[in-house]
């Protein structure tokens, strides 16, 4: 809820001013500072399993996938942080990030289909069946894995992929190397 509500309000102002290289860039940066913050911290562990978390606890990780709606932040990765933040396991986290996946993603994609109506046939909806059941058999692979590697391992390998591709588009965009576009 606190995605769709903030999203509501403010898409149009994200996307008029955040979808530029250089805030992309700094929320990769910044996103990896965070990780870094958080992975230094002592965890202390509440929560072990999705089943044990509480509306409350839901409601708390909403509000950190809500940092999604800044562009160069992950949506499944601010969820995670902030799971770890509120003492949820690692796989707890992970787990309950792809289970609020589900109907986020469903809807941004329902209101973007609605939005953009008018560009579409009857004879899109074979490409668009493949494409779902595609990228849900891919993303069940996904999850799969990346629940098994954060079950044994900590992020700072994507905090540090964060930090190099920050400084590829900052570079990118100072150079001229890459022609991005409004």
């Amino acid at each position: 809820m606190p995605l769709a509500v903030l999203g509501l309000l403010f898409g149009k102002y994200i996307k008029a001013h955040l979808f530029q290289p250089i805030p992309v860039a700094l929320a990769f940066i910044f996103g990896a500072l965070i990780i870094f913050w958080v992975e230094k911290r002592e965890h202390k562990i509440r929560i072990t399993d999705v089943d044990e978390l509480t509306p409350w606890d839901a409601v708390k990780l909403g509000c950190a996938q809500a940092f999604a709606l800044i562009p160069g932040t992950s949506r499944s990765g601010s969820t995670i942080i902030g799971g770890l933040l509120i003492g949820l396991s690692r796989k707890a986290a992970a787990e309950f990030s792809f289970f609020l996946a589900i109907p986020t993603l469903i809807l941004a994609s329902l209101y973007d289909l609605y939005k953009h109506r008018d560009l579409l046939s009857s004879h899109d909806l074979p490409v668009f069946a493949i494409g779902t059941v595609a990228a849900f058999i891919s993303a069940l692979l996904a999850v799969r894995g990346l629940i098994r590697y954060i079950s044994h391992h900590d992020f700072t390998v994507f905090a540090w992929y964060r930090i190099v591709f920050g400084l590829v588009v900052i570079g990118s965009a100072y150079s001229g190397l890459v022609q991005w576009t409004q």
